[in-house]
């Protein structure tokens, strides 16, 4: 696969730092039931890494020493982590609120079709990716018979409760099937919601709409079709400043399968770690050690305050309406 990695390290992106830390998202491995195109992990069923107990046992700790509210898990197929249930239910016990992005699919797998029951139970929100309300565009992206099984676990979900109780939450996730931007957040998910409700009996709560990154399996794509450049061209036509308050960087670290830091999920696959602040003398792993660790999160490790690796990447997150894990930045 083509690496978009050495055109995206020189970057004239702003300048960014950090805020108070307030989400901890765990990568818990590439191993995914499912092979999507616009997958910025390369995330698939032959994948191996997965998150051991041990560091799963970290998180854990870090999110009690450092009072963190919000658990986001991803993937892969994060479910698929053995430790999965081990790991909500540690941190729904410490009274942690737990994200689960869910590709919808794995609730239809064998020794998982009573998933949706266990994340009921503790309340975990879920994001799940659909990126049509048709099957047309979903079998081009993510593969044949997958919007026919997604349709069937919303309704496990909405059966469960997911969409109607408001203690139990259900987003949904867009991702375009190209080159080209998301359109007004706001828009399409009412037009997801009178589709999906008319169509299948399906509801939800709310939409987000995510844009395509230049990295991974998507970035390589975009090299191998010679889009890469008009692409990036479109980012940064659409660069909106005022995007910069609210990426998800500056509240947010990324924590990788064996428990490395970095400042989002995109930087964790482009390998630009977290950085350690170079005058924290107070913590001898962030002296020693260039890649912080979770364990890094259970010294003094200042990260308030501290400088954001950036790349030409970065631009996706601000283009337009602007794009965070939470959808848009901006209407």
């Amino acid at each position: 696969m083509l690496d978009t990695r050495p055109l995206l390290l020189d970057t004239d992106f702003p300048a960014l730092r950090r805020g108070e830390l307030g989400t901890l998202q765990v990568n818990l491995g590439y191993l995914c039931n499912q092979t999507c195109t616009h997958c910025h992990v390369n995330a698939g069923p032959k994948r191996t890494e997965l998150m051991d107990r041990i560091t799963i046992d970290l998180v854990l700790e870090v999110l009690k020493e450092r009072s963190i509210t919000l658990l986001d898990l991803t993937g892969g197929a994060p479910e698929m982590n053995p430790d999965f249930r081990y790991l909500v239910a540690g941190a729904r016990a410490q009274g942690v609120e737990v994200m689960d992005r869910c590709n919808l699919t794995i609730l239809m797998e064998p020794g998982y079709l009573e998933l949706h029951e266990f994340l009921a139970e503790h309340q975990v929100r879920i994001i799940a990716s659909l990126p049509c309300y048709g099957p047309e565009n979903v079998a081009e992206q993510r593969g044949k018979g997958v919007f026919e099984a997604s349709i069937a676990a919303l309704r496990k979900l909405n059966k469960a409760g997911y969409g109607y109780d408001p203690e139990l939450t259900l987003n949904l996730v867009y991702n375009p099937n190209g080159a080209f931007l998301p359109p007004a957040q706001h828009t399409l998910e009412a037009e997801y919601k009178a589709r999906l409700n008319d169509d299948f009996g399906v509801v939800f709560d709310n939409l987000f709409t995510l844009a395509n990154m230049p990295v991974s399996r998507f970035g390589g794509m975009l090299l191998a079709t010679n889009q890469y450049q008009a692409y990036m061209k479109l980012l940064k036509d659409n660069f909106t400043a005022a995007n910069l308050h609210s990426v998800m960087c500056r509240t947010l670290v990324s924590v990788d399968w064996q428990g490395y830091l970095y400042d989002c999920d995109f930087n964790q696959m482009l390998d630009m770690p977290l950085r350690a602040c170079p005058d924290d003398e107070r913590s001898l792993i962030a002296r020693e050690n260039p890649r912080p660790h979770l364990r890094s999160l259970l010294e003094d490790f200042q990260i308030v305050g501290q400088a954001i690796a950036i790349g030409e990447h970065c631009y996706g997150c601000t283009a337009g309406q602007g794009s965070s894990c939470g959808g848009s930045l901006s209407d």
